[in-house]
């Protein structure tokens, strides 16, 4: 289950994401186009920003806006980035493995192994989606996100 702080994520990259390219965004719009709450956002972006999803400008046409394009964010590199591990043991995580402590043998453990094949799948599903996917499907239900207009 992904955290409430990754739907806020999502759903200000998908905010930023549908503007035209060069235009920003204050805290305020993208609170606003996403539903996340303004307190919380403040160091999402920040957190966004320092992991080299988005820049910042100043002034008056200042804000925030999307530095790399659309189909170049992978939403399990996000995901792993906001919430960390997303391995559903710890013996399976590429980035943050360790072994399980009850575990005698990896080799022969059926927890490891069926896991293992339901969490393959998961990696090459969500490793192979980007944010144009969340993008392109906002669109093609009819609405530009974020406007609430068709």
């Amino acid at each position: 289950m992904i955290t409430q702080k990754t739907k806020y994520a999502l759903k200000s990259l998908m905010a930023l994401g549908a503007l035209e390219p060069g235009t920003a965004l204050t805290i305020e719009e993208v609170a606003q186009r996403s539903g996340a709450p303004k307190r919380f956002l403040e160091h999402i972006l920040l957190d966004l920003r320092k992991s080299g999803y988005l820049g910042a400008k100043r002034g008056r046409a200042g804000g925030y806006f999307l530095i790399r394009e659309p189909a170049k964010v992978s939403l399990g590199e996000l995901l792993q980035q906001i919430d960390g591990p997303i391995a559903p043991l710890p013996c399976l995580s590429r980035r943050a493995y360790q072994r399980c402590e009850d575990c005698d043998d990896e080799q022969s453990c059926q927890l490891r192994r069926v896991f293992g094949e339901v969490f393959y799948s998961y990696l090459l599903l969500i490793e192979s989606l980007t944010l144009q996917d969340l993008l392109k499907d906002s669109v093609m239900a009819g609405k530009t996100f974020g406007t609430g207009t068709p």
